[in-house]
């Protein structure tokens, strides 16, 4: 079985937003449109994975998680993709190497909240996410200082583009990556789920 992303083609800037989305919630939608603009990218894959090797509680069934997100989000270039489940990776720097040989003369980007890359260093064969890829980082006000003093941070900061250089990062030559600003939104898959919101959407 051979599994590429719909809608793409050869020369065109496609972001990557990888996560558990357990649930989704308006902030991811927040991010995406916010990438979409920033990094000048003509589509935007939320891909929804079968789980997090980082993280010992397991989510709710994939199925779910992707229909919840298709309703979160109604973009004609969002679009939400279970391909790591088809694919059999658990890593991002597996499902990457997958996607950039399925679609030759794409031009992907890596797409990741702040508080992600304070951890990033702990991540499979994280420098040859970044040695492959560009990243984009997306940032509320409040987790810019600590993300930028991250080990990935200090380690790739020769190849941090400036915030007005950033409708330059998906066609720059990697390593590179960039913050951006992105509203606050006061939500969180955490929250959702303490509060009791998801686990009823899980048995309803």
């Amino acid at each position: 079985m051979v599994c590429k992303l719909p809608h793409i083609r050869p020369g065109q800037s496609v972001g990557l937003l990888g996560g558990s989305f357990d649930p989704p919630h308006r902030g991811h939608a927040a991010i995406s449109h916010a990438a979409l603009k920033r990094f000048g990218l003509d589509h935007l894959f939320w891909l929804v994975s079968p789980g997090n090797p980082l993280k010992a509680r397991q989510p709710a069934a994939l199925q779910q998680r992707i229909a919840a997100s298709q309703g979160v989000i109604q973009h004609p270039r969002v679009h939400i993709s279970g391909i790591e489940a088809d694919l059999g990776t658990r890593y991002t720097a597996q499902t990457l190497r997958h996607l950039r040989r399925r679609h030759p003369g794409v031009r992907f980007v890596w797409l990741m909240g702040a508080d992600n890359l304070t951890h990033f260093h702990r991540w499979k064969d994280w420098q040859q996410i970044l040695n492959t890829v560009p990243v984009g980082v997306l940032a509320r006000p409040n987790d810019r200082i600590s993300a930028r003093f991250s080990p990935a941070a200090r380690v790739y900061r020769h190849a941090l583009l400036k915030g007005s250089e950033s409708h330059l990062l998906a066609r720059a030559e990697s390593p590179a990556w960039c913050f951006v600003n992105v509203p606050m939104v006061d939500v969180s898959s955490t929250e959702i789920r303490a509060r009791g919101e998801w686990s009823a959407a899980e048995h309803g």
